[in-house]
């Protein structure tokens, strides 16, 4: 059986080590809290508490990564709020364990936060330019993977995650002045999100970058609007003084290349 190592066993990464499982997988995932060892046992996940540091990478990782042949990087950067982190030093200090491993393949998991909200249409030809810290550092992480000849890479660029316990109008419902009403949404939900790693993996999709977005993509007003309405939570208030500022992603390349087909369209 194919063994994988699954770094990061959080809001993603634990559903999805449990759905690899469930297909045949024999998954060793990492987590940086002691008291959820014994929720991955549960699960069938081989639990390992690994934290990658800045300077150093705490714990077993060697162990960790022995025998696989597939590895998932899924730490997002903690650069929201007062949270300060150096994403890029983080990953530079993991690359040299890949490289001595066996593992052949890596699945990064980065965010359309690499493209910057300039108001056009996004694809995988588009030039990144970041404009937020996390996107910067998220950028060059993926530059350090793609680039590195002892494993092939792939990047999924995924849009803001949703799922059934987690929505972003739970964040916006009774706000006023809510910036951007003419912006599209650029939303995956997690089920896509799993089903989507599990079909470059079938399909042995290595050295690419995909774009990852529900084709789905009202406005944020009507958008916002309509799920509050549907969920009796207050409506969102717009400020339309200004014009709005966003994107919009294709996931063209994942819908011809991999023939995948969107589980979750009316978010």
């Amino acid at each position: 059986m194919t063994k994988i190592s699954l770094l990061g066993c959080g809001w993603l990464g634990l559903p999805l080590a449990k759905s690899l499982i469930e297909n045949g997988f024999v998954v060793k995932g990492s987590t940086t809290s002691e008291t959820k060892i014994s929720t991955l046992k549960e699960v069938g996940i081989i639990p390992f508490l690994i934290q990658v540091e800045e300077e150093k990478t705490v714990g077993e990782i060697d162990a960790f990564l022995q025998d696989s042949t597939i590895l998932i990087i899924d730490i997002p950067p903690k650069l929201r709020g007062n949270a300060s982190e150096n994403f890029v030093s983080k990953i530079k200090n993991l690359i040299p364990f890949i490289e001595k491993s066996g593992v052949e393949n890596v699945l990064f998991v980065s965010s359309t936060s690499v493209y910057a909200d300039d108001n056009s249409i996004i694809t995988e030809e588009s030039q990144p330019q970041p404009e937020t810290e996390s996107g910067k550092q998220l950028l060059v992480a993926e530059k350090l993977l793609l680039t590195n000849t002892h494993f092939k890479t792939t990047v999924l660029r995924f849009g803001g995650l949703i799922g059934n316990d987690r929505h972003p109008i739970h964040f916006l419902a009774g706000r006023t002045n809510v910036e951007n009403p003419d912006a599209t949404i650029n939303l995956i939900h997690q089920n896509d999100c799993i089903d989507i790693i599990h079909t470059i993996i079938k399909t042995n999709s290595w050295n690419q970058t995909f774009n990852a977005v529900t084709p789905f993509h009202p406005s944020r007003k009507d958008y916002y609007t309509q799920k509050a309405f549907e969920l009796n939570l207050p409506i969102p208030q717009f400020d339309e003084s200004k014009p709005s500022v966003g994107k919009t992603i294709l996931s063209e390349k994942l819908i011809t290349q991999l023939h995948y087909t969107f589980k979750e369209i009316q978010l």
